[in-house]
């Protein structure tokens, strides 16, 4: 099983900064894309960003586009989200989602963290 810790979260003032991790730990032999998603209250989960392990590109909601940063150590399986210039439409719960599979002849599955909240204040 893959486990995905997330920390970071947090209240901050509008325009404020915080900055998520993510460690994946447990029985795995592969972790490819790494992502964060958030939901909002009475939304939908929705992308924020991801970045692949290889070739470290990157994806972004247009809505955190220059604000956020994604970022990865792979040598400790670990995502990062820096969070810049933060407005309380920012506010949800960010989950860290990675892909990744237990043995060589496993299929690749995603896996998710437990969330952490993020709570912008106006």
């Amino acid at each position: 099983q893959v486990q995905l810790v997330e920390s970071g979260g947090g209240l901050v003032q509008t325009g404020g900064s915080l900055r998520l991790s993510c460690a994946a730990s447990g029985s795995f032999i592969e972790i490819t894309v790494m992502g964060w998603y958030r939901q909002a209250p009475g939304k939908q989960r929705e992308l924020v960003a991801t970045i692949s392990s290889s070739t470290r590109s990157t994806d972004y909601a247009d809505s955190v586009k220059g604000r956020f940063t994604i970022s990865r150590d792979n040598a400790k399986f670990t995502v990062y989200l820096q969070m810049n210039s933060l407005k309380p439409e920012d506010t949800g719960v960010y989950y860290c989602n990675a892909v990744g599979r237990r043995t060589y002849v496993s299929n690749y599955s995603h896996y998710w963290g437990q969330g952490t909240q993020v709570t912008v204040s106006s």
